[in-house]
């Protein structure tokens, strides 16, 4: 006896109400063990596969790729007890001889991503034409979409295209859309300040030749820590008519990556040394850049921290990442003249910047909390206490 069994979209974090599927890892009339992975969907904070919760038969899929779908909405159904019949087993291909290179080069690719090149109908003779980033040149799911949406870019120019028009989905359409309702629901206010940080570069300095691998980044996140202590509602949001006030310090640290920008979560900065904010932001980052991210890896951020200017660029005004109450943007460090007891000195500059939900604090309110994170930055020994704690 058999039953049909409706998989839906499960709750995949905090403020996360939907998903965008990215690609199904089974067909219609495949086998699905229990727990086994179904299908991957994406939203603006990390990929996720979605495992199955029975074992049984995929009946049908009701989301289709590209789909966004709300949390709770049907994905698919799977008919459980029961086994596929001859008729549902895959067709095995022939590989003929100026095929067995890439068939043997096949060998070294996951199921997900063999699954997804026969979906996509992208022949194994391609993979030569596919740059691998995954560990020791791998090819990844995210190589072969890279790939895919080549193609189809390619496709739609003409000899004598002036325009390309391509669809905004996945990781993008979910960034592009938490943007908006940002922007749109939070009303944003900006602070901006100099600080020096000639003393901090000293000391990192000095740190590196201890052998202790940090860059200005982590004391940036100790430092907006501490003045969280003093300054709690920048770590707020709002929930209807409440104020939320965390009492955990999550600080998002912004990381570029291929198709847009993901932020990984370092969890309770208030109670870690300098040595272990530097230890998890080296390790969020790699794997935000290698896609290995888990779901716990970006859930709860209270406040974000994006440095843009390990691109160059001086001063900026960021979005604060909704429901958040507070960004803090960091720039270049620039060499000024600057004024000190009448004499002209020159020094590492930054400018730095806050953005902030002007519902939940004043201006006055803010200053008091930049003003704290200056000074912090601008005298490093506040921050290493403990720094070689475990």
């Amino acid at each position: 006896m058999s039953n049909r069994f409706t998989i839906q979209l499960p709750k995949l974090g905090e403020s996360i109400h939907s998903a965008t599927v990215v690609q199904w890892m089974k067909k219609v009339g495949d086998s699905v063990a229990l727990d086994e992975a179904l299908l991957e969907v994406s939203t603006d904070k990390v990929n996720s596969e979605i495992p199955s919760p029975v074992a049984g038969v995929l009946e049908e899929i009701l989301a289709e790729v590209n789909q966004e779908v709300e949390v709770g909405q049907a994905l698919a159904i799977v008919r459980t007890g029961a086994t596929p019949t001859l008729a549902d087993e895959p067709k095995r291909e022939i590989v003929k001889p100026d095929q067995e290179e890439a068939a043997s080069a096949s060998d070294l690719l996951s199921p997900a991503v063999l699954n997804l090149l026969r979906q996509e109908n992208i022949p194994l003779t391609a993979l030569d034409k596919i740059k691998g980033t995954g560990g020791g040149g791998r090819i990844t799911r995210k190589d072969v979409e890279a790939y895919k949406e080549t193609l189809q870019q390619s496709s739609t120019l003409s000899s004598d295209a002036t325009v390309s028009r391509v669809k905004i989905t996945g990781l993008r359409k979910q960034i592009a859309d938490n943007m908006m309702r940002a922007y749109t629901e939070i009303p944003h206010a900006a602070l901006i300040t100099d600080i020096d940080v000639t003393a901090l570069l000293q000391e990192i300095s000095k740190l590196k030749k201890q052998g202790l691998k940090i860059t200005i980044t982590p004391f940036v996140i100790k430092a907006m820590a501490k003045a969280i202590v003093d300054y709690p509602l920048l770590n707020a949001s709002v929930e209807d008519d409440h104020m939320v006030i965390k009492h955990a310090v999550n600080v998002g640290v912004a990381v570029g990556i291929e198709h847009g920008v993901i932020v990984p979560v370092v969890r309770h900065a208030e109670r870690k040394t300098l040595s272990q904010i530097a230890e998890d932001v080296a390790l969020l980052a790699t794997r935000a850049r290698e896609g290995q991210l888990q779901n716990e890896d970006v859930k709860e951020g209270t406040i974000t921290l994006t440095n843009f200017g390990m691109t160059g660029i001086r001063s900026g005004l960021p979005i604060i990442r909704y429901p958040e109450c507070a960004i803090l943007g960091i720039g270049a460090i620039i060499k000024k003249p600057v004024v000190i007891e009448d004499e002209i000195v020159i020094r590492s500059i930054i400018e730095m910047t806050v953005s902030f939900d002007h519902r939940l604090l004043d201006g006055i309110y803010g200053c008091g909390f930049v003003s704290k994170v200056k000074e912090l930055l601008e005298n490093p020994p506040l921050l290493l206490e403990g720094l070689n704690a475990s």
